[in-house]
């Protein structure tokens, strides 16, 4: 049985990855980003972001199973986590990483994913109508984190109006709006548990950076 601590463990180099115990946190908990070592997705999804002098939030984007997060990635002041999902995560220390060429060397292509995630986030945020930024971003979205089901493509995790508002630099009411025509409108729909759903073929003439493989 995976074990639910939420502290960071001493090192203990002579671990296998087998051994290693898991640290689960719950949707919505924030998770601790230290300089001192990396995290591992092991199931769920993160959502990393900043914040701003101003006191609003920046997304930096979203880490899921494989990929790796740590605030020695970044070099910026505020760097926090927040669990979008259940999520199980890996602890690693940096002496670990630099120890074993064959832990750095999985770490390098998903650290690329990463680039090319936030490169895309950057393109989309560089669209001067908040329409066209939505729009990319359910595309960008239905790549990272889509499953296909019968209507279209079903983002797997729930992202609530704030979430969304956060990622495109815009209000939650006018997320709500925008979300409310373009379900009028026939491009995207809601599961049961709210899930969105971007119906075939929409949005087909729009076009976005792909990352490298679905999460």
């Amino acid at each position: 049985m995976l074990q639910t601590l939420k502290a960071v463990p001493e090192t203990d180099r002579h671990r296998t990855r087998e051994e290693r115990r898991m640290h689960f946190y719950a949707k919505g908990d924030n998770i601790p980003v230290l300089s001192q070592g990396i995290w591992q997705v092991a199931q769920g999804l993160v959502q990393l972001g900043t914040l701003y002098p101003t006191g609003e939030e920046g997304l930096l984007g979203w880490v899921g199973p494989s990929m790796y997060f740590s605030l020695s990635f970044s070099c910026l002041q505020t760097y926090h986590a927040k669990a979008l999902s259940d999520v199980y995560l890996m602890w690693f220390s940096l002496r670990e990483v630099e120890a074993s060429p064959h832990l750095a060397q999985e770490m390098f292509p998903q650290l690329i994913r990463r680039m090319r995630q936030v490169e895309a986030i950057l393109a989309i945020s560089s669209q001067r109508k908040v329409e066209d930024r939505l729009i990319q971003l359910l595309l960008l979205l239905k790549q990272d984190m889509g499953e296909p089901v019968t209507e279209g493509t079903r983002l797997r995790i729930r992202l609530t109006h704030y979430d969304l508002a956060t990622a495109i630099a815009t209000s939650r009411v006018t997320i709500t709006r925008m979300l409310g025509k373009l379900r009028r409108d026939g491009m995207i729909s809601l599961d049961s548990k709210r899930h969105i759903i971007i119906k075939h073929g929409a949005f087909f003439s729009m076009t976005h950076c792909p990352v490298l493989t679905e999460w």
